[in-house]
């Protein structure tokens, strides 16, 4: 088995039990567009297929105990691949990509490899797929709070609003409509302005529909 394919089965581990949209689909995908927007931007191909692949291992241990899973994520990340046999530079490379990546972090990477894992990993939260993982890490995180207590503060306004259609078109203003101006690369914009279309008509017909004075006969 190669280093991917061993990141990918170790990286599996951690998302088991993700309850939210962190889930091994999403790094599947992330990892995907990273490579996809390498061919066109450049970049070290094997950092950024390790560092997609890692982003997010640290993000049960956020639901446990809060913090920043990209600073959890990052410390998984140097122990694995130290253990494997990775070089330093290469670890350095990588774990700088994965702390960096977090869309409420608001850092600026400064390498092209942390600057396409940022993007993909926000075009993610764009497009039909975007719209299924924000309703699915919504509901996840309103259970959360209700089972166990665990309140995930930097989501407040959004996520426990009484009213989740209210939440929900908060959310889409606060993230997914801001993100074509914080992406990092031409390739990302042009995919994330092909994303909004959907999702723009899908807020649209949601609110249409919810409208309950425009509904009664």
């Amino acid at each position: 088995m190669n280093l991917i394919e061993k990141t990918r089965e170790f990286a599996a581990t951690f998302h088991e039990g993700e309850p939210s949209s962190h889930d091994m689909s999403h790094i599947n995908r992330v990892e995907a567009l990273c490579s996809g927007i390498q061919k066109e931007e450049g970049g070290d191909i094997l950092t950024l297929q390790l560092a997609a692949l890692l982003h997010d291992v640290g993000v049960i241990k956020e639901h446990e105990e809060g913090g920043d899973h990209a600073l959890y994520s990052a410390e998984i990340a140097s122990e694995f691949l130290g253990r494997a046999g990775v070089e330093e530079k290469t670890i350095e490379a990588v774990t700088y990509c994965i702390q960096n990546h977090r869309f409420s972090g608001g850092k600026i990477p400064e390498t092209i490899e942390a600057r396409i894992l940022q993007d993909a990993d926000r075009l993610d939260a764009l497009g039909a797929i975007g719209i299924f993982r924000a309703v699915l890490s919504m509901g996840a995180l309103r259970m959360l709070k209700h089972m166990t207590g665990l309140d995930k503060g930097s989501s407040k306004k959004t996520v426990y609003r009484e009213n989740p259609v209210e939440g929900f078109n908060e959310y889409m203003h606060y993230k997914p409509f801001t993100i074509p101006e914080k992406l990092n690369t031409d390739t990302a914009k042009r995919i994330a302005e092909e994303r909004l279309k959907i999702m723009r008509l899908y807020l649209e017909a949601l609110n249409l529909e919810t409208e309950t004075d425009k509904q009664k006969p």
